[in-house]
């Protein structure tokens, strides 16, 4: 089982992202905070759980949590700032949301732009390591992906009810063919690999 926190005398918020290698639509990230005394064996990275595991422990974390929110960042917003300062933008969005104050940020990852006043410790893989991170993992990727359920439905050429917008044969195909969206992040190398012909 992942660890409950990390300083017990801590209100702790982990937070992590979602999307940050696609090609198309917003990042998402999620801020939680859970009970000290918060266990669930199911937990771990997003990434290594089923889609089905991640719908069911979402409302189990929405309803156990002391707090947690869920922020989001443009497609726009990436191709002005750039990927990486919109994932940390999206985690800052969704601690602003919080209920509840923390006094410690647990993030995902090694890099972190600091929060206010709040001290914050980057934990690499940590959402495989801390319930609160996992439990961020969890909400921005079943947020995001509900997220591009919808954009599918917009724009079925791409794919993007399985691909997510990630860099599939299927997703560049599909670009190459009909050309980009207005979701579609014009700084990555969409562009290029189409004027390649790649």
């Amino acid at each position: 089982m992942l660890k409950r926190y990390f300083n017990k005398h801590a209100i702790e918020a982990g937070c992590d992202e979602a999307g940050r290698g696609c090609l198309a639509g917003d990042v998402f990230a999620a801020a939680v905070i859970l009970p000290k005394n918060f266990k669930n064996n199911l937990f771990n990275d997003s990434k290594k759980l089923s889609d089905k595991q991640r719908k069911l422990l979402r409302p189990i974390i929405e309803t156990n949590a002391i707090a947690w929110a869920v922020g989001r960042v443009s497609a726009q917003e990436i191709d002005e700032i750039n990927i990486l300062n919109a994932s940390l933008l999206a985690m800052h969005r969704a601690i602003d949301q919080l209920a509840t104050t923390p006094n410690h940020l647990l993030i995902d990852g090694n890099r972190f732009k600091p929060y206010d006043f709040i001290p914050h410790t980057c934990i690499i893989k940590g959402d495989s390591k801390y319930m609160s991170i996992a439990a961020a993992s969890i909400l921005a990727k079943t947020y995001r992906d509900d997220y591009m359920d919808r954009l599918h439905e917009e724009f079925p050429r791409y794919g993007w009810s399985k691909n997510r917008a990630y860099g599939t044969k299927v997703h560049r195909d599909a670009i190459r063919e009909h050309g980009i969206t207005p979701y579609h992040r014009v700084s990555f190398k969409l562009i290029e690999e189409i004027d390649n012909g790649k």
